[in-house]
């Protein structure tokens, strides 16, 4: 099944650029390439582009000049740059610049697909980016439409994979400020180091590697909106430095002396109890208030089951693009019955597999698979197709036995196995890692 997120890989290498695109599209993704900077943009210009990966030395404008030229057009968009002359600096400026990551060659096929897996979101489905089946959520977004239209900063709380991106990013399109630019970044996922230039900015020389100023996310988002993304996951020090932006309404550069006033709306979001963090005194209590103005809570995808086939059968409509498919009236309750402690993410990895697993236009509740195991009417069909007996035993060990047997019979070849046993590669590769934990021998690769 296919994915309709859209990778434009830039790469002056032909036959890198061709490894690359190929791994790419055989894990489900849809390709688009470019052979320099200048092919890339006139790509970007006429085609919908999810995530790009470039490479840095290129003779017809450079990867860096690519990064900014795409920031310009595409500020939201994801970017990757690819460089064999990596070190730290050039990490820290490329991410100060505005990429999302840095990979270092060589690489292997894994750590690009599991960037690209991480990086790449394919577009929303519904016209406003919400499902909002559950009266609970209904009710949610009535809040987050009211408070839309206001300027009050907002806190979006919930558990890990409740969609509080998706809230916030719902906020801003029905915002008087929908038009200007929505800016995300990850406080956690950014060193303490290089957070505090990314949203402040820098001027040029304000410490080594700074070879020219640079306009941080506060600036970059002036007239929009700024999602603040794991906000409790900031050090004190650098929380005393946003209190007194948020406050003042105005940013100093890293390096500089002039204060720049800034027009921005700031939203927040938090995994965490901050009232407990406070109390432990590892969030400020004035930062809390000043982010706290108008708090929005997300429920778990188990206390708002309403969403559920609604948000699966819109997933479902991603993966599988080209050809129309559906869950069967046991798949469906099956999905209803489970209780989704990796909410709406875990529904997605599973919706995913499920559409990797199922044959023909139909769903059946056997592919519907929770948990790192194969359905056991897959494992049947995978023994059949080479002849082989199930073992006795449970499900597991059938599975471990099943695999080790496919890769045997294609001389340890994971591309054949994972084909032989109607799976995806990337399950492999994933089973593979569980096996090999166990201290199960694997076949090497002939």
């Amino acid at each position: 099944m296919s994915n309709s997120t859209r990778v434009l890989v830039v790469e002056d290498d032909a036959a890198l650029r061709d490894a690359m695109c190929d791994t790419i599209q055989y894990a489900g993704y849809r390709v688009l390439s470019a052979s320099n900077g200048e092919e890339a943009l006139w790509c970007l210009k006429r085609e919908r582009v999810d995530l790009i990966v470039s490479d840095v030395q290129m003779d017809v404008m450079d990867g860096n000049t690519l990064l900014r030229e795409a920031k310009a057009l595409r500020p939201e968009l994801p970017f990757v740059l690819v460089t064999a002359y990596g070190s730290i600096e050039n990490a820290v400026k490329a991410m100060q610049e505005g990429a999302a990551d840095y990979l270092l060659k060589p690489f292997e096929a894994e750590v690009l697909l599991e960037m690209v897996s991480r990086l790449a979101r394919p577009p929303e489905v519904a016209s406003d980016g919400m499902v909002a089946e559950d009266p609970k959520t209904r009710q949610l977004c009535e809040l987050a439409r009211r408070v839309a239209a206001t300027q009050a900063t907002v806190l979006i709380s919930g558990e890990s994979g409740t969609g509080k991106e998706v809230i916030a990013r719902y906020i801003h399109r029905h915002s008087p400020r929908a038009e200007k630019p929505f800016l995300a970044i990850n406080c956690a996922a950014i060193p303490e180091t290089m957070l505090e230039s990314m949203l402040f900015g820098y001027e040029k020389g304000a410490y080594t590697g700074a070879h020219q100023s640079r306009a941080g996310k506060f600036e970059q988002a002036n007239g929009g909106t700024l999602l603040l993304d794991e906000v409790s996951e900031m050090d004190l020090g650098l929380q005393a430095k946003l209190l007194r932006v948020l406050q003042e309404k105005e940013v100093e550069r890293l390096g500089g002396n002039t204060l720049i006033s800034l027009d921005v709306r700031v939203l927040a979001t938090t995994n965490r109890n901050l009232r407990e963090e406070v109390a432990s005194g590892r969030f400020r209590e004035d930062l809390f208030y000043r982010l706290n103005v108008f708090p929005i809570h997300l429920l778990p995808l188990r206390q708002r089951p309403g969403d559920i086939l609604r948000l699966a059968k819109t997933m479902l409509r991603r993966y599988s693009p080209d050809q129309p498919i559906s869950f069967t009236a046991s798949a469906e309750q099956r999905l209803l019955k489970h209780c989704w402690n990796g909410n709406v993410r875990e529904l997605e990895n599973c919706v995913q597999r499920a559409a990797i697993m199922a044959s023909g236009c139909q769903i059946a509740e056997a592919d519907i698979c929770f948990e790192d195991v194969l359905p056991e009417d897959l494992c049947q069909k995978a023994a059949a197709s080479n002849g082989a007996q199930l073992l006795d035993g449970d499900l597991k060990a059938r599975e471990k036995q099943l695999i080790v047997d496919a890769l045997n019979a294609v001389n340890g070849c994971r591309k054949d196995a994972a084909e032989r046993l109607g799976i995806s590669p990337r399950t492999l590769r994933y089973k593979l890692a569980r096996l090999k934990e166990q201290g199960v021998a694997i076949p090497a690769t002939g």
